[in-house]
Parts: C-alpha cells; structure tokens; sequence
C-alpha cells in the first residue's frame, strides 16, 4: 500500500504528546496517600469500571490516527505485466479398460498412468491440455483448458467401468484427433497412455494415427505394464480376490 500524501503520516507523532498529557492529568487528578505498610488494607482490585473511564479517550485517539490515515490517501497499486508464451494444446487419451487393474505396477496400471498424467499437467502451466477416456469406446472427459485445477480433479475421479470394457485404441486417437484438428495452436500433441493391448473398436490405431498425421498432430505413447505374471482383480461367488494372471504390453501396436 502507498499514500497519496506520506508527508501528513508526520502527524501520527502528535498523537504521543497526547497520550503524555493524559497519562500525567490522570495521574494528578487522582489524590494518593503514603504509608509505611499496606498491612490491614485490603487489596485494590482492577475493576471493568477503571478500564471503561480510559475507553472513551483511546476512541478518540484511534479516530485521530484514522482521520490522518485518510488525509494522507491510502492507495493500492496494481501493475500489470504482459507475457506471451508458445502454449502447446495437448490432449491426454487414457486407457480405463478393464486389463489397466492389472497390479504389475502400484497401486495397479490405471492409477500409476493418472499419477503420472497429473505430474505432467502439473509442469505445463502455458498449455491447453484435454482429457479422452476410452475403454471399449470413447468420449471426451474434459475439452482443451488452462484450467488444470479442474482438470486433476477429473483425473482424479476417473476409475474403470465408467465405460463399455474393451481396448479400443483407434477410438481413443480419433476421439483426441476430433479435439485438435480445428487447434490454431502452433503444436498439437496427442499422449496416449494405454497397456497396449488393441482388441476393439471400428477404427484400427494405425489408422487414426495417420489421420492425426493428417492435421499435423503428434502422437507420443506411452506404455503402462509389464510382461509376465501379476495380481489382477477376478470377481468369484466370494467376491473381488486377486488372482496371479498372465498381463503382457503390446509395444508393437
């Protein structure tokens, strides 16, 4: 905060005579005895009646301070600083079938991706960033925003079953490649995060990526699992157990 006026906050310091005055007045009006021992007189108890009689002159000196406080015309300053930057307009496809529960990482492959997308939402404050699930199909979650606040929290929510189960790769990519194509950004970037295992879907992943080819989009993938035996998540008559299956990653597609 800045003043109009400083030079008048000087006044402030007439406030100190004041308070001076008062204190040595008050200390006249008020006789007092000596005595060589205070024994047999009672203690002299603080009363609410001794601090109310000194109220009325500490408002006085508070609306003194503030009537100075105004003359010197208190200000707030707002500057304004312009910075251009190249954003980046990026859309996350997430894979949420049913094999991203397999638990060759931890907690299981759906939550290590989101953990990961999240880091990376974190670090790219200047871009438009969207989010495309897919499972057996696709839909967008969230459409380009620099609201990436938002965005985690649907991260966040995500879980899979929100959607038909399968793995269709080709969907996911065209669905993201449908948020891009009209993107007057400089780089368009899709990030597939997936298990790799392409097993539904009209449209097949090499094909949906020559479309983003098509309209100049990028597309990074990035591969979520293992090869071997891990714990996955199988429903019996006695509920959800983990059973050790075979989970395996299809780099090649």
């Amino acid at each position: 905060m800045t003043f109009a006026n400083p030079d008048l906050l000087y006044l402030l310091f007439l406030i100190i005579p004041v308070v001076v005055w008062y204190v040595l007045n008050y200390k006249n009006t008020h006789a007092s005895i000596q005595v060589s021992t205070i024994k047999g007189i009672g203690k002299n108890h603080i009363t609410y009646k001794h601090i109310l009689r000194h109220v009325v002159f500490a408002l006085r000196v508070i609306t003194i301070a503030l009537i100075i406080a105004a003359i010197a015309r208190p200000q707030s300053t707002l500057s304004w600083k312009n910075q251009e930057s190249e954003g980046i307009d990026i859309v996350l496809a997430l894979d949420i079938s049913s094999s991203m529960l397999a638990r060759d990482f931890e907690p299981d492959r759906l939550e290590a991706a989101k953990d990961l997308a999240i880091q990376f939402i974190a670090g790219r404050r200047n871009d438009r960033i969207g989010l495309v699930v897919f499972s057996g199909e696709s839909f967008t979650q969230c459409p380009l925003t620099t609201d990436h606040s938002v965005l985690i929290n649907l991260f966040r929510d995500i879980k899979s079953g929100m959607i038909e189960d399968g793995t269709a790769i080709g969907m996911g990519l065209a669905t993201s490649v449908s948020r891009l194509k009209d993107s007057d950004a400089v780089s368009k970037v899709i990030i597939l995060l997936t298990d790799g295992v392409n097993n539904q879907g009209a449209i097949a992943p090499a094909t949906a990526a020559e479309l983003a080819q098509t309209f100049g989009i990028r597309v990074y993938t990035i591969g979520v699992g293992t090869e071997g035996m891990a714990p996955y998540p199988v429903q019996t008559p006695f509920g959800m157990q983990l059973r050790s299956m075979p989970v395996e990653i299809d780099e090649e597609t």
